[in-house]
């Protein structure tokens, strides 16, 4: 085997999304003399973004000033707000919008669009922009500090093997490595382990996002109109809502997030989202239109509580690698960006990663944490307490003399037999998709089938035996892709895994209930590629 090749900079950051953009952006503007790569493991820039997304502008404004002047293809100015409870297929309630909820002055944007914008001007900038190279490992140096990632190797078979196109996968080594890579990535979860930098803090909770952007028909779209929804299809108990966007050009943006501290076993995210497209108020928008692109993410919800040490020898975590998502405002964006920019601010001062813990608590990127650390973990104890203890947690600004304990996602999931299942009033579905496998086309993913199945279990025969009998495999349910089967009958039963499927969303790695599913990254270049998702 030959030497593999290494390339050096000065820093190196792992996902080119919101943040990873904004700290080498900001660095180069701080520091142009230093050498900057990003490097981003879909097949383009902002093939695998996904959010909402409403963003706040303002670190979009000190970052890039005249940015309105040339926007990012999609950007709709916010020109209203309302919250729906819905009680069932056919009511809807008004409610009134929480202060977090208010989006005057924010726009509604792709976020996929706004990062595949920010890219060229990155690269304007002298950062080295490299899509394709997914990063597989990080490099130590003899101290025991991170000093770069090594990229995986391309063309190598299911069985290991080396194929025709087989390319060695490079090194990376730099003095500052930056994980951006958004929530439950590969190397962040390995590095947080290493250094057990969530060691004092809460266990990271989730949610499971699943969006769709469609074409319908002239005249229902009202652009800038922001309507989040509560309530049905869910129960009482479990953690969620849907949202509808409108954007320009008669499209809608349209999506569904479920609180991975569910507990019925037996729930399925796809599903509620297929059923809360036919609710009356919503289906009368889509109806006679069509879907556009299709895909799902798992959200960061843990907040203040779950907030890990972000810095670690030789490397650091920003946005969604280090769980910044403000849930009660149903945003991420402008946290991410924030802490991207604030971590190359703190480098070009200080040229190590070193102190910025202390620099991120003590930003405002964590006082909007602090101040809203109770809203989430309120609804542990079902949506009425939820709704009653958030009302609380905005009057007294977050100032409660208490704080509320966030569990992990998989330990709240109980057994087949201790858990009765709501009655949920489901309605006929007649939109597309009519299944998950309809879905992973919208969604566009791509892996080649004969490379290293992506998603590691550690011990299949759990899959037929404890978990068939304990909790009915659930990964068959919360799985937005199907990518998990259980096929066979009797001592031939077998989980298979459909890997080519994927989309990324990383919910088995999070919700499988005997941690055993390990998701880690596939070849470079392999994944959905989300269209202005």
């Amino acid at each position: 085997m030959s030497e593999r090749e290494s390339m050096e900079y000065d820093v190196v950051t792992v996902g080119a999304g919101p943040a990873g953009l904004a700290f080498a952006m900001r660095l180069k503007q701080l520091k142009p003399e230093l050498s900057v790569c990003v490097i981003e493991k879909a097949s383009t820039i902002g093939a695998q973004i996904l959010s909402g997304a409403v963003i706040e502008t303002a670190p979009l404004d000190a970052l890039l000033p005249d940015w309105r002047k040339q926007p990012p293809p999609i950007c709709v100015p916010v020109t209203g707000d309302a919250l729906l409870l819905l009680r069932d297929p056919h009511r809807a309630r008004r409610l009134p919008t929480p202060p977090q909820m208010h989006n005057r002055g924010n726009v509604i944007v792709s976020l996929g669009a706004l990062c595949a914008w920010l890219a060229p001007q990155a690269e304007a900038l002298g950062v080295d922009v490299f899509p394709g190279f997914a990063a597989a490992e990080p490099l130590f140096d003899d101290t025991g500090a991170v000093a770069g990632v090594r990229i995986g190797d391309m063309g190598v078979a299911r069985d290991g093997a080396h194929k025709a196109g087989y390319t060695q996968g490079i090194d990376i080594r730099a003095r500052t490595t930056v994980l951006a890579e958004g929530c439950r990535g590969h190397l962040s979860k390995m590095l947080i382990a290493r250094y057990a930098l969530d060691k004092d803090c809460d266990p990271q909770t989730y949610g499971i996002g699943i969006k769709e952007l469609w074409q319908v028909p002239e005249g229902r779209v009202t652009p800038g109109k922001v309507v989040h929804t509560l309530g049905w299809p869910l129960d009482p108990e479990t953690y969620g809502g849907g949202f509808l966007y409108h954007l320009d050009d008669n499209r809608i943006a349209i999506g569904f997030v479920a609180g991975l501290d569910y507990r019925d076993p037996t729930f399925s995210p796809f599903e509620a989202f297929q059923q809360l497209k036919h609710h009356h108020d919503i289906k009368s928008l889509l109806e006679g239109g069509q879907i556009l692109s299709s895909g799902a993410r798992a959200l960061v919800e843990g907040g203040f509580q779950s907030l890990p040490k972000v810095e670690m020898p030789g490397a650091l975590l920003i946005g969604d690698a280090a769980g910044l998502l403000n849930v009660p405002k149903i945003k991420g964006t402008h946290q991410a960006m924030r802490s991207g920019m604030l971590a190359a601010e703190h480098l070009a001062a200080h040229g190590t990663a070193e102190g910025f813990d202390h620099s991120l608590r003590a930003s405002p990127v964590v006082s909007e944490l602090r101040k809203v650390r109770n809203v989430r973990p309120g609804f542990h104890k079902g949506l009425w307490r939820g709704l009653a203890n958030a009302a609380w947690e905005t009057v007294t600004a977050g100032h409660s003399p208490w704080t509320l304990r966030n569990h992990a996602d998989h330990a709240s999931l109980h057994k087949l037999g201790t858990f009765e299942r709501p009655r949920r009033d489901y309605v006929t579905r007649d939109l597309p998709p009519r299944d998950r496998l309809a879905s992973v086309y919208f969604a566009a993913t791509e892996h080649d089938e004969d490379q290293p199945v992506h998603l590691k279990v550690a011990d299949t025969t759990v899959c037929v035996t404890r978990c068939a009998e304990e909790y009915g495999n659930p990964c068959t349910q919360f799985c937005p892709a199907q990518v998990y089967e259980i096929v066979g009958e009797g001592d031939e039963r077998r989980l298979q895994i459909n890997a080519a499927n994927c989309v990324h969303c990383k919910t088995c790695d999070i919700k499988d209930p005997y941690q055993i599913i390990d998701w880690v990254t596939p070849e470079g270049g392999s994944g959905p590629s989300y269209r202005n998702l």
